[in-house]
């Protein structure tokens, strides 16, 4: 089952903009151009919610029929049957007639309209239908891609999907929930969620408890800095004016917990929250293109310039040495529907598609399908270490004391640190927790009770628990990064005694932890202090005046895989540059032990004294930067933007939510925060850098399939009306009528569709690609007059040799030039396709090698068969297709020779 839907057309469906709403809000919020907090919110709403924000916990479950508990399933299965799924306002799937039609609107299927449309008025019937089976097999092709996409989108939801726990009360027991995961789309009114760091708010809340909460709001109101929130009731007298959005105690949809916990309740959920009353504006606004899509457009309109140029020119041309200008006319309709590249949307759609199906068979989950070329086109990857270059799999290594011998009661001390935590655990904690036996861990969690405590930060770098031993007395045990927990120390604990933290004892605690960082160890610090009993709230300022206890020191090993990843990076033009907060002795060791090469590292406080200008410079230079905040991540990663480069983010925390927006492309795991997952474009299924690698080289091939359509059509089109006007101004008749000029093209263009399944030569994908227009029109001025050549000696054979010079013969003529054209553009695609010799270095896919063929088989069978007189062909003399073997293979010999040159001088991407 998960193998054919992986076959359907897997992450496709986001072309079509539909679902994955959490990981979309910022991005929909940015658009309204301005803050959320200045759009307008039904009165209603507004009321409801500073109600809710004056009224106690008590006033506030009764209103909304709930429990301190939670509700029962009951319940909340028949809220959701009243109020529907948890769902803001999206773009919603098309009716079928309505995608249709945008698959249609485009701006060359729009001009061949047109074209038609004149066919039709002047009566030429033929050229209507050559010109209307165009329009509609490209219009057609996109539909049936897209709408393979739009069938596949809930399934693909949940490979990515984020949840929330939510207490569900028992029915037997009024007063007891159990915490349960549930996807964020099945919360109704009147649930009761717990939160921590990292979590996206899934509704809009109430607070009911909170411990040292902050909440971003920036997607909201544009504030950058975290807010602190709390349970308890605004005055009444709150200023009516002021925006609901400043209460301390409500909590939105589409912000996000960045450090402490909570249990809240919601409020509103879907299009009732105040978030969802601004979805539908949102979804109304146009989007500012991506790089891609610039891409697109650019080359586009490079296309539509060139045909506005030489369409005139051609029937300028006709019109003067033929002096029938209703026929120039006619021919030059023909011939601005060849110069019109009616398959580009079609190719880009298939494209895009076909590589997010094969991401998604390496474990590549494409949020954002324009994502696949920024992938591809990334010079520059930041990574945290562990996790890829580590095997993520943390252990307890060693419990010391302050001096080194191996402590059980620093362990101890680790073990109720981690265990009453409410935050975020993070590896270490885990490591922690399943380092104590079980009857250990039992005694102590009867022993000791939790009185409060105070969350981990990005600025501390540490976090405490207050517990109480037997409710005798109250002990404060900090854990955190090694420095900090120092600052914070005036003792230290040396068996039964305590010493006072001096120089000499510090120097000698230093060299400990600096020696077992050497080892590649992870070194936590554990403090403690006895509490007054009768205080039951603390803060950050308590954690003064600590006793050392010892440390925790936490092996994580290189993954195998890192090494080879790294190097493989590397062979394909990826710079690794690894972003940690960790340690920078811990990080070097592990740097060397997977082989990639470090000057020392540059720590964040180096960072904080530098300016734009010196930081730019730095990072080109340094590859470790250690002991990070989430802003210096964010920092470097715009340093290296602004020196030009194409650069990608791996994070999977709520630190690294910063830098992965700040990123061109930004990548996480499924396994990460809810804020990680919302900010990235690409998600791996699996953390690794192999896992990443592939994904780079599948997107390179997907976008170096997308330049061979645009290369061919480009050159093709240009050398084609080059021979056009050559031939109009000497010969007395068409070089080729309308109708067979339209065929000609309608051939070729099916000869293109099977592009986006052709293979890609592996030299082509060792480099990042990017989009290069200026590129693009050399490639069309220096390859296009190839096909001249041949098409002007194929005028001469026709005219000389087959004495094909006056009107009653131009139908042999024609039929002459109808070939070879068709054969020597269809040639170019194998040409084209790749700098290497065609057919014997480089293999085209079966499917292009099947379309090509058919349509040569086709072409010649045209003049030849049956339906030579409809097209008013001519059958072909045997002796012309000896003519025809030597002008084909010598514009093979040619183009080869060119190609050559041409790539000495300019490089072929």
């Amino acid at each position: 089952m998960a193998q054919h839907f992986f076959k359907t057309g897997f992450a496709a469906f986001l072309h079509s903009r539909r679902a994955l709403r959490h990981f979309r809000r910022r991005l929909m919020f940015e658009s309204l151009g301005t803050p959320a907090h200045t759009v307008p919110v039904p009165a209603p709403l507004s009321q409801a919610l500073r109600q809710a924000s004056e009224d106690d916990a008590a006033a506030v479950l009764a209103r909304t029929g709930s429990h301190a508990a939670g509700l029962t399933e009951a319940q909340a299965n028949a809220i959701r049957a009243r109020t529907g799924p948890n769902e803001v306002e999206h773009e919603k799937p098309l009716p079928a007639w309505l995608h249709l039609w945008q698959c249609y609107q485009n701006p060359f299927n729009l001009l061949l309209t047109a074209l038609a449309a004149i066919s039709w008025l002047t009566h030429d019937t033929k050229a209507t239908v050559v010109i209307a089976s165009m329009v509609v097999l490209s219009t057609l092709m996109r539909f049936v891609q897209e709408g393979r996409s739009h069938r596949a989108a809930e399934q693909l939801k949940a490979l990515v999907s984020n949840t929330a726990t939510v207490l569900r009360r028992s029915q037997g027991n009024a007063d007891a929930s159990v915490p349960t995961e549930r996807p964020i789309h099945d919360l109704v009114p009147g649930d009761v969620i717990v939160l921590s760091a990292g979590d996206m708010i899934p509704a809009d809340c109430r607070v009911l408890q909170a411990k040292d909460l902050f909440v971003s709001q920036a997607a909201m109101t544009g504030e950058s800095l975290p807010v602190e929130k709390h349970a308890h009731a605004a005055s009444a007298a709150t200023d009516a004016s002021d925006s609901v959005l400043a209460a301390a105690n409500l909590l939105f949809m589409g912000t996000n917990v960045v450090s402490g916990a909570a249990t809240a309740l919601v409020l509103a959920t879907g299009k009732g929250t105040y978030f969802g009353t601004i979805a539908a504006r949102v979804t109304a606004v146009e989007r500012t293109p991506t790089a891609f899509q610039a891409g697109v457009n650019s080359v586009s309109a490079l296309l539509i310039r060139f045909a506005l140029v030489m369409v005139p020119l051609v029937f300028l041309t006709n019109g003067i040495t033929k002096g029938d200008w209703a026929e120039a006319f006619l021919f030059a309709l023909s011939v601005a529907v060849g110069l019109t590249p009616e398959m580009l949307p079609m190719i880009v759609t298939t494209t895009l598609a076909k590589g997010a199906v094969v991401l998604s068979r390496k474990k590549v989950v494409v949020k954002r399908l324009d994502a696949i070329q920024n992938f591809g086109a990334m010079q520059v990857l930041c990574t945290d270490k562990t996790g890829t270059l580590t095997q993520d799999k943390i252990v307890l290594a060693r419990h010391l004391d302050a001096l080194g011998a191996s402590s059980e009661e620093v362990l101890k001390f680790a073990f109720l640190n981690s265990h009453y935590q409410t935050g975020l655990k993070n590896l270490l904690d885990h490591a922690v927790l399943d380092h104590v036996e079980m009857a250990t861990e039992l005694r102590l969690a009867q022993d000791y009770r939790k009185v409060d405590e105070v969350p981990f930060d990005f600025q501390r770098r540490r976090m405490s628990v207050v517990v109480s031993e037997q409710d005798d007395h109250h002990e404060l045990i900090c854990k955190g990064a090694v420095e900090e927990v120092l600052a914070a120390c005036t003792r230290v604990q040396d068996g039964a005694q305590v010493l006072a933290l001096d120089a000499p004892l510090l120097a000698r605690v230093q060299a400990l932890t600096g020696a077992l960082n050497q080892e590649g160890l992870r070194v936590v610090a554990v403090a403690a202090k006895e509490v007054p009993p009768h205080k039951s709230i603390y803060s950050v300022a308590d954690e003064a005046d600590l006793t050392l206890i010892g440390f925790i020191a936490f092996l994580d090993p290189p993954k195998e895989s890192a090494a080879p990843a790294l190097r493989a990076l590397a062979a394909h033009g990826v710079t690794v540059k690894v972003l940690t907060g960790d340690n920078d002795l811990v990080a070097a060791k592990v740097c060397r032990d997977v082989g990639l090469a470090v000057d020392g590292a540059v720590l964040g406080t180096h960072i904080d004294t530098l300016d734009e200008a010196a930081l730019r410079l730095l990072v080109q230079q340094q590859h470790l930067f250690a002991k990070l905040t989430p802003l210096h991540k964010e920092r470097i990663v715009r340093a290296l933007r602004a020196n030009g480069q194409v650069v990608g983010f791996m994070g999977d925390g709520i630190n690294d939510a910063p830098a992965l927006r700040a990123a061109d492309i930004g990548i996480s795991v499924d396994s990460a925060v809810d804020i990680a997952k919302e900010a990235a474009d690409i998600i791996l299924l699996e953390k690794s850098l192999l896992v990443l690698d592939e994904g780079v080289i599948e997107g390179r091939k997907t976008f170096s399939n997308m330049l061979k359509y645009i290369r061919m059509t480009a050159s093709s089109n240009f050398g084609n009306v080059f021979s056009v006007l050559v031939a109009s101004a000497f010969l007395p008749f068409l070089p080729m009528l309308p109708i067979q000029l339209l065929v000609q093209n309608l051939l070729y263009d099916i000869s293109q569709t099977a592009i986006p399944f052709d293979n890609v030569d592996e030299a082509l994908v060792r480099q990042p690609l990017r989009w290069n227009p200026q590129g693009l029109g050399r490639f069309m001025v220096f390859f296009g007059p190839i096909s001249s050549v041949f098409d002007i000696a194929t005028f001469a054979l026709m005219w000389w040799v087959f004495q094909a010079q006056t009107l009653a013969q131009q139908a042999l003529f024609q039929s002459g030039w109808f070939v070879v054209g068709l054969l020597t553009q269809t040639l170019v695609v194998h040409l084209i396709r790749t700098p290497k010799l065609p057919f014997v270095q480089s293999h085209a896919a079966w499917p292009l090698m099947a379309t090509t063929l058919a349509v040569v088989a086709v072409g010649i069978w045209l003049p030849m068969g049956p339906l030579a007189s409809y097209f008013k062909l001519q059958a072909l003399p045997l002796a012309y297709f000896g003519w025809l073997v030597a002008l084909v293979l010598g514009y093979a010999v040619l183009a080869t020779v060119l190609k050559r040159l041409y790539v000495q001088r300019y490089g072929w991407q």
